[in-house]
C-alpha cells in the first residue's frame, strides 16, 4: 500500500545555522499510530511544522499520497495533515470557543451549514459543548488542549500531528487525551505524538521513531526500540517501566523466559495468568 506521506532528505536550518533536520526520510501509512521519540532540540518539532507546511524545508521533498509537495500543494498539506501545538496559547486565536474551532473550516470556504456541523461535532467530540461561548483563554490548560485539538477536528484532518500532548495535563487528563487518541485511531486517523513519555509512548505506539541531532537513530516496534540498550543512552531515553518491571519477573522465573515484553498492565496480568 502506498503511504499516505512520504519525506525524502529532508534538511532544514534556523538562524543559528547548525541542522534542525539533517536528511530525515520517512513514510507514513494511513492509520498508524507513530510515537516521535528524542531529547529537545532533536528536530522533533521542526520535522512536524515541515510535514504539516507551516515550516518550507530547504532541499529534501514531502511527496502526499505519492505527489511531491510544491508551493500550489501546500494549502493541500495544511488541509489533509493538521498539527496541535504543544503551547496552545500559540494556536488559539479567536476570542470565543466556538469562534476558533469554526476558524478552520471557515478559511476553507465551506458553506455556513457545513461549517456550523463541524463546529458542533468538535465540540461533542471533546466535550466542550458547555464551553462554546467561553474565552479561550481564560480557560485552564488542559482545557486550552482539548481546544486546540477541537480546532483539528472541525478541519477533518487525515494526519494529526500532536507536538507533546500531555504537556501541562493532569492524570485525568491525560486519560481523557488517550480516549480520544483511541477513538481517533479506531476511525482510522493516522496519529504523529511527540513525547518525552516512554511508558506512554511504549503502549499507546505501533511504531516508534528516534530523533537525535536533527536525524533518525531508529524506526522500529516500540518493543525493538526500547530493547536496545545502546540506543537509548545514545538518545537520552529510558526504557518504560513496564520492561523493567518484566525483566525482573522473568529473572525471577515468574514470566516466561521466551516471552516478549507486554506493552500494557492487562497483557502482562494476562501472560502471568498463563504461566
Amino acid at each position: 500500500m502506498q503511504p499516505i506521506l512520504q519525506v525524502r532528505d529532508l534538511r532544514f536550518c534556523y538562524d543559528s545555522g547548525v541542522p534542525a533536520l539533517d536528511g530525515v526520510s520517512l513514510d507514513v501509512h494511513a492509520g498508524e499510530r507513530i510515537a516521535v521519540l528524542g531529547p529537545n532540540g532533536a528536530g522533533k518539532s521542526t520535522f512536524f511544522l515541515c510535514l504539516n507546511g507551516v515550516l518550507a524545508p530547504e532541499s529534501g521533498q514531502i511527496l502526499l499520497d505519492g505527489k511531491p509537495v510544491d508551493k500550489k500543494a501546500r494549502k493541500t498539506l495544511c488541509e489533509r495533515v493538521g498539527i496541535v501545538f504543544q503551547n496552545a496559547d500559540d494556536q488559539i486565536i479567536a476570542s470565543t470557543v466556538a469562534s476558533e474551532v469554526s476558524f478552520g473550516p471557515m478559511n476553507l470556504r465551506l458553506p455556513r451549514n457545513e461549517v456550523a456541523r463541524r463546529v458542533d461535532h468538535a465540540l461533542e467530540y471533546m466535550d466542550l459543548q458547555a464551553f462554546r461561548a467561553r474565552p479561550p483563554h481564560d480557560l485552564s490548560g488542559g482545557e486550552k488542549k482539548r481546544v486546540s485539538i477541537a480546532d483539528i477536528l472541525a478541519m477533518e484532518s487525515e494526519v494529526i500531528l500532536l507536538d507533546e500532548p500531555a504537556a501541562s495535563l493532569d492524570p485525568a487528563g491525560e486519560e481523557r487525551l488517550e480516549r480520544v487518541l483511541a477513538r481517533l485511531s479506531d476511525e482510522g486517523r493516522t496519529l504523529l505524538i511527540s513525547t518525552h513519555d516512554v511508558d506512554f509512548a511504549f503502549r499507546w505506539a505501533t511504531r516508534a521513531v528516534v530523533f537525535f541531532a536533527g536525524r533518525i537513530l531508529a524506526d522500529d516496534a516500540p518493543q525493538t526500540v526500547f530493547g536496545d540498550a545502546a540506543l537509548l543512552r545514545q538518545a537520552h531515553l529510558r526504557r518504560p517501566v513496564l520492561a523493567e518491571v518484566f525483566d525482573v519477573l522473568r529473572a525471577q522465573g515468574m514470566a516466561p523466559p521466551d516471552a516478549a515484553c507486554p506493552t500494557t498492565v492487562g497483557a502482562l496480568a494476562r501472560l502471568l495468568g498463563e504461566k
